[in-house]
């Protein structure tokens, strides 16, 4: 019997290389919205923008931070509203992008429920990651942080997915190499959970396949020679590609956890997924209750395996080899191991347990995960990665 039906689509436009940002004198507009944060001002990113759009008038909004606020979204949004902007572009980091989208699905949902005709017409949105981890410039997610209650909340919506996305690796060249470590073990974690999804699909696993060799070629590289613009380069096309696997398929627990964890104790994302990498690999294989033999996923994680040359003659040769690789990458890039090891407090960590796994289990990538959970799985992860 085959597989039920699914769907597979492909936007935005992708320009990519070494100055691509020279595409931008492309584009007419008579209003430019600019969404970023503060660095990327300090570092003059935002003129080199404002530079390659002839006969425009700039607004930029310049007060995004990490893990963006729902507030934050709000006050961009207001600021849309009053500029009507025909073009809009994201500048930064997953957080500037993720901030830009979920501004401008705040706009779709005013349509939606307004029984006024709104003049303002849809802007053409153009993400440009200046870093290579979120993907977020190729997908239909976008998450934003209730800093009230300490959660992190996924959006998914195909009206998100911006217009065209711009890669050029000059921009990631300043990016410091925990950062580099930190975004692209994102991206790591972005194709391997797409590649082991309940809805992954032969069109899915190109992307995922491809993006999990090259960060294996080209990270460690990149965190060691920042200026490495070949390694920059494929790190960015390989984030994109990851974000083209999981807004196509989904993606799983491991990203769940993340965003708990991430929201709680305010560790970087990319970061606290790589830390969980190993433990959730091991427990949705079977591993750690003997049920490997039987697992479909673990035949998936073992042709991760065979295709990056490592041992694989069994399954669990294959998950532990696979596993093996990704915690010694993480020593390389110098993260930690644990969550005990980022100096969170045990007892602390042990209070908010219940509620971390309470969150995990609401949050929209636990429905894509290839093995069933329940809270006491989630418990059982979060006290295993924290003492690792």
């Amino acid at each position: 019997m085959g597989k039920e039906m699914n769907t597979f689509f492909l936007k935005p436009k992708i320009y990519f290389g070494n100055h691509s940002l020279n595409h931008l004198s492309d584009f007419n507009a008579g209003k430019v919205f600019i969404v970023t944060d503060q660095t990327m001002l300090k570092l003059g990113m935002a003129e080199k923008i404002i530079e390659k759009i002839k006969g425009a008038a700039f607004k930029i909004f310049p007060d995004v931070e990490p893990n963006p606020s729902i507030e934050t979204v709000k006050k961009a949004f207001e600021c849309f509203l009053q500029e009507q902007p025909e073009l809009v572009i994201a500048l930064g980091g997953g957080s500037a992008i993720d901030a830009a989208k979920a501004m401008l699905l705040f706009y779709h949902y005013m349509k939606d429920i307004s029984d006024i005709e709104m003049d303002l017409k849809k802007p053409l949105l153009i993400a440009i990651p200046t870093t290579s981890g979120t993907g977020s410039e190729m997908t239909s997610y976008s998450v934003i942080t209730d800093t009230t209650n300490h959660l992190k909340i996924p959006l998914r919506d195909e009206r998100m997915l911006p217009d065209v996305a711009i890669l050029d690796e000059q921009l990631t060249i300043t990016v410091p190499p925990s950062v580099t470590a930190d975004t692209g073990m994102d991206v790591l974690t972005h194709a391997i959970e797409a590649y082991v999804s309940l809805n992954s699909s032969e069109f899915t696993d190109i992307f995922a396949e491809r993006s999990i060799k090259m960060v294996f070629n080209y990270l460690l590289r990149a965190y060691r020679f920042g200026e490495d613009l070949d390694a920059r380069g494929k790190l960015h096309i390989a984030s994109c590609m990851a974000g083209i696997a999981f807004t196509n398929s989904s993606l799983g627990i491991n990203h769940s956890l993340a965003h708990a964890v991430g929201a709680k104790f305010h560790l970087p994302h990319g970061r606290t997924n790589a830390i969980l990498l190993p433990y959730v690999i091991q427990y949705n294989s079977g591993f750690c209750d003997d049920t490997m033999d039987a697992s479909p996923v673990a035949k998936r994680y073992t042709e991760i395996s065979k295709m990056l040359g490592l041992p694989s003659s069994t399954l669990k040769e294959g998950v532990i080899s696979l596993v093996t690789a990704i915690q010694f990458l993480n020593k390389k890039l110098d993260i930690p191991s644990s969550f005990k090891e980022c100096d969170i407090n045990e007892t602390e960590f042990a209070k908010y347990i219940p509620s971390l796994a309470k969150d995990a289990m609401q949050d929209i990538c636990t429905a894509g995960n290839p093995r069933k959970v329940t809270e006491k799985d989630f418990v059982y992860l979060l006290k295993w990665a924290y003492n690792g």
